[in-house]
């Protein structure tokens, strides 16, 4: 087993969907291969597209999952599909580079230019210590919290904490959930997105909390397109199918189980409040599932 990076576009020239697949042709099936049942980190390229001219990727990595299964593409003749489990985003995504530092050494020739040919590569193998470095640079604010709601309890305490590999640590529940947390949180700037409050306390801890839209035990992944910032008491509507969401991202209500005093303190907007950056918006299948499987309306 070996650590590799997947790169895929913001419009993939590829069947990729990066939360549950990695799709690619044969010439990359070796490198994949040899990360079966090891960890990866997505890198976002510069061309947003198949078009030679398209920009506004963020050359940068901005997730980890883990490879589960490797299986030809059924449709198309030698392509492959990796399919992965735990993914998990990064609370800030890592640029390939910072000032003359690589994250990936392979990327940098003697000259201390950038090398085409390496990054050209779709899958790439990747070091342990490099993999490492882009997870403390992408958890940085969960592993160095500045903010009180971005602790995890306990976390600090392991007196091994920086000697055994940080893939051991980020992977446990506690730690995913406050990743998961910091994230949504920071996409929405710590406002409900169906009341439009924005409460922080005295002690600089925001009220708001982080929903996932469909359930982590319904195979729910740990990213921002499947997180809603809600304060707490639409939160527990919403996870008991009281509220949801339509495709319009207009706010469903289940009137008949919602008492009519009760409708009227929640002050719901008509329509969800989004993140500005489109990368961070719901996800309509994760929406869909939460109608179709959660909502009683």
């Amino acid at each position: 087993m070996a650590k590799a990076v997947f790169t895929t576009k913001v419009n993939p020239t590829y069947d990729d969907d990066p939360m549950f697949r990695y799709h690619f042709p044969r010439t990359y099936l070796n490198q994949a291969q040899r990360a079966l049942g090891d960890w990866i980190a997505y890198y976002e390229p510069r061309r947003s597209s198949g078009d030679e001219g398209s920009r506004g990727g963020r050359q940068s990595y901005f997730a980890t999952a883990k490879v589960a299964a490797i299986r030809p593409d059924p449709t198309t003749p030698d392509h492959f599909y990796a399919y992965v489990a735990d993914f998990l985003e990064f609370d800030e995504a890592v640029p390939f580079k910072a000032g003359s530092h690589y994250f990936e050494a392979a990327l940098r020739r003697v000259d201390g230019m950038t090398n085409k040919g390496a990054f050209g590569r779709a899958v790439r193998p990747l070091p342990d210590h490099e993999f490492d470095a882009i997870l403390r640079a992408g958890f940085a604010p969960v592993l160095a919290p500045v903010r009180p709601d971005f602790i995890v309890p306990g976390f600090a305490d392991e007196q091994d904490a920086f000697e055994r590999p940080i893939i051991e640590r980020v992977t446990k529940r506690p730690f995913r959930d406050a990743a998961f947390a910091a994230a949504v949180k920071t996409a929405y700037m710590d406002t409900c997105a169906m009341t439009g409050l924005r409460l922080i306390n005295g002690g600089g801890r925001a009220e708001v909390q982080a929903a996932h839209i469909r359930p982590v035990a319904s195979h729910g992944p740990d990213t921002v397109r499947n997180g809603l910032a809600l304060s707490g008491t639409i939160h527990w509507m919403f996870d008991r199918g009281l509220i949801s969401v339509g495709e319009d991202y207009s706010i469903l209500t289940a009137d008949r189980l919602i008492p009519q005093n009760a409708q009227a303190v929640l002050g719901l907007a008509r329509t969800l409040r989004l993140p500005l950056q489109r990368e961070w918006q719901p996800h309509p299948q994760f929406l869909k599932h939460h109608r179709e499987n959660i909502f009683k309306g």
